[in-house]
């Protein structure tokens, strides 16, 4: 068995640090590289990107709301043509950035607000997903497990990653547990370490009632912007390959 291990990086803007990504870089195996309207600036991408090339990261483009003060974590209702722009703008300037230093971008990930809403309604994410298929058609998208995210990749004939997350809790229809509940952030990396080899074992999502939710899993999150951030990767990490799975960069 085997699994990719991701996480959310390269979130500092100008003398502003968020997170160690330098540290997650030795233990993930992709990430995903903010760009420039949630967080991150050019240069953060960059020096970013150099790092998770020269370990062999998979790189990923991380597009999310112009949304610096809320972190891209506020809801922001766009018309179609300006929220496929935004899309494929971000992915553009992560691709530039990328071949720069010698990279590529290899998939695509949506961040925070926009990525709930396109959980929670599947034409954004179709519409996002459409956007960024036409800057890069062979571009893998990385999708919430379960979810209309993963029926919307799969009826446009893409490339695709189903992903569930080692911090955060679920609710029964494979959505992630609002921030602002109790209990929606995890931060025991013991308890994530196993709540993660369950799920790949059994390739379900479980949920917080107990339900199990059969779902194609090929990658693993650890957010980036936290202070346990590395511990809970590796925590995780330390769990699967004691279990026997391998955790390598997916295809």
């Amino acid at each position: 068995m085997r699994v990719d291990l991701n996480s959310d990086m390269g979130e500092g803007f100008g003398p502003w640090r968020m997170g160690d990504d330098a540290a997650l870089l030795d233990i993930v195996t992709s990430a995903n590289i903010a760009c420039g309207f949630h967080a991150g600036d050019p240069d953060v991408m960059a020096r970013t990107m150099a790092r998770a090339h020269a370990k062999g990261v998979g790189i990923g483009a991380h597009p999310g709301f112009a949304d610096l003060q809320g972190f891209g974590r506020r809801r922001i209702r766009l018309g179609k043509e300006e929220l496929a722009n935004m899309v494929a703008y971000q992915l553009g300037a992560a691709q530039g950035i990328a071949r720069s230093v010698g990279a590529e971008v290899r998939h695509l990930k949506l961040h925070g607000a926009l990525s709930n809403m396109a959980t929670d309604e599947p034409e954004i994410a179709r519409i996002c997903y459409e956007a960024a298929l036409k800057v890069d058609p062979g571009l893998i998208l990385v999708v919430l497990a379960g979810t209309g995210m993963e029926a919307a990749a799969r009826d446009l004939g893409a490339a695709y990653a189903g992903e569930i997350f080692a911090d955060r809790a679920y609710n029964d229809d494979a959505s992630l547990v609002d921030r602002s509940q109790p209990g929606a952030v995890l931060h025991d990396p013991v308890e994530a370490g196993r709540r993660m080899v369950q799920m790949i074992r059994e390739g379900a999502i479980m949920t917080g009632s107990g339900k199990r939710i059969p779902c194609r899993i090929d990658t693993i999150c650890v957010h980036g912007d936290s202070s346990e951030a590395v511990k809970m990767a590796e925590g995780v990490r330390h769990a699967l390959v004691e279990d026997g799975i391998d955790v390598r960069r997916f295809d």
